[in-house]
């Protein structure tokens, strides 16, 4: 079994919060695994016994009886009600294939599994753990719909951290294949390139595209293609939904309203499937509404979704780096500084402006730094944020890490994405 200690260790940490555990995440990212497989055989080896875990999969036949909420409600609070010494564990998985119903005793007033959820958070001998997405109800709703009252666990598909400590070996090669097939956790067990390839076609397009138009009911399937398309050969370059729509406009002959498209965006972010980020004015300390940056949560789908056509690893390393502090639970955004020398006004990029609480950092990403007008773009704009801050390049082409004498920090990719070296 793939561990994900990295998460589990969230949920330990958040054990007996008082709060409902949502454990959120893109379909197919490990979300059940991590909380039916590797949660419950962390609690077996603390001494829970196997009575004390409440298991309810309602994707399962045998559970149908538990879509109605009050039926679930009632069964739960009878097994932690008799025995009020025990300790009782909750694990509802796809929760939303639960109905409102009317509760006939309380003047047919129409209930769903979210008020039966809170009324079951106040047993002080039962701690809740939940998840569930799929085209009627994905995990961002579940952690809206319990807003203030619950603890949200995001899960992603596996870093290169997760990857590498299972495929062992060289770790240029293991990147390489990371590059391209990306963290899915079906993907890593397999051995047949073709097979990963076939698997990450089908999962984007029989799964995600047919959950996000069933889900919002969408009438331009079409046009919803067409801006994932779109998105996936643009990651990490700038761009806005008038922008999208002139272009997606041109290439079908026909006009399209850049309102339509933002909005097909924002369902694609909503299902995890694709991350936004914004542009940040460092001097200015303000965000512009436009252009921003989009990113997909695993490359593996972005190259799948391109039918790997389009192999561009300056932009994808930018994507995984992306990825990785998001992961890291750090707050990310795209850096914008302004050239004043010599009476210009020019707009240049810092690629991640880092947040962590009071803490900031600046990071680059530079596939290679082969010429010196390369590396002079890259310099210029970290030296032009005019402040004290950890300055980064992330780097391909480069054996060891080093600080160059404007004391920015020279550091390689893959030390990077194990965690070898201190951010902050």
């Amino acid at each position: 079994m793939l561990k994900r200690d990295f998460y589990l260790n969230q949920i330990i940490r958040h054990m007996h919060n008082g709060e409902i555990k949502v454990i959120t995440g893109i379909r197919r990212c490990g979300k059940s695994v991590l909380l039916f497989e590797l949660f419950r055989d962390h609690l077996l080896a603390q001494g829970i016994s196997e009575d004390q875990i409440i298991t309810i999969e309602l994707d399962q036949r045998k559970y149908y009886k538990f879509r109605n909420p009050i039926v679930l409600c009632e069964y739960v609070e009878a097994i932690v009600t008799a025995d009020k010494g025990k300790q009782f564990y909750l694990f509802i998985d796809e929760v939303q294939f639960t109905k409102k119903v009317k509760d006939t005793e309380n003047d047919d007033i129409e209930v769903s599994l979210y008020d039966m959820l809170n009324e079951l958070k106040a047993y002080k001998n039962l701690d809740v753990y939940v998840t569930g997405s799929n085209s009627k109800m994905l995990s961002s709703d579940i952690a809206t719909e319990f807003r203030g009252r619950a603890t949200q666990i995001r899960v992603y598909p596996f870093s290169f951290g997760e990857f590498y400590s299972h495929v062992g070996g060289d770790e240029r090669k293991a990147l390489d294949q990371y590059m391209l097939y990306g963290g899915m956790p079906r993907v890593i067990q397999m051995q047949d390139d073709q097979d990963k390839k076939d698997y990450l076609s089908n999962l984007y397009s029989e799964l995600y595209i047919k959950n996000i138009v069933e889900r919002n009911g969408i009438e331009r399937e079409d046009i919803l293609n067409n801006i994932l398309d779109f998105l996936a050969s643009q990651i990490s370059s700038l761009t806005n939904p008038t922008n999208v729509a002139n272009v997606i406009g041109s290439m079908r002959q026909e006009k399209v309203n850049s309102a339509l498209v933002s909005s097909y965006i924002n369902h694609t972010i909503d299902a995890f499937l694709i991350r936004m980020a914004q542009r940040y004015d460092v001097k200015g300390k303000s965000y512009f509404n436009y252009p921003n940056k989009y990113y997909y949560t695993d490359i593996g789908l972005r190259n799948a979704r391109l039918n790997y056509r389009q192999y561009d690893p300056g932009h994808i390393m930018e994507n995984i780096i992306y990825n990785d502090l998001i992961r890291r639970g750090y707050s990310v955004d795209v850096g914008v500084v302004i050239d004043r020398r010599n009476g210009s006004y020019i707009q240049k990029e810092v690629d991640f402006v880092v947040n962590h609480g009071d803490r900031k950092l600046y990071i680059q990403s530079a596939f290679q730094m082969g010429t010196g007008q390369k590396e002079s773009a890259e310099l210029d704009s970290l030296k032009l944020t005019g402040d004290f801050f950890k300055k980064i390049i992330i780097r391909m082409d480069i054996p060891h890490n080093f600080y160059d004498d404007n004391g920015i920090f020279h550091c390689n990719l893959i030390d990077f994405l194990l965690e070898r070296v201190e951010l902050f």
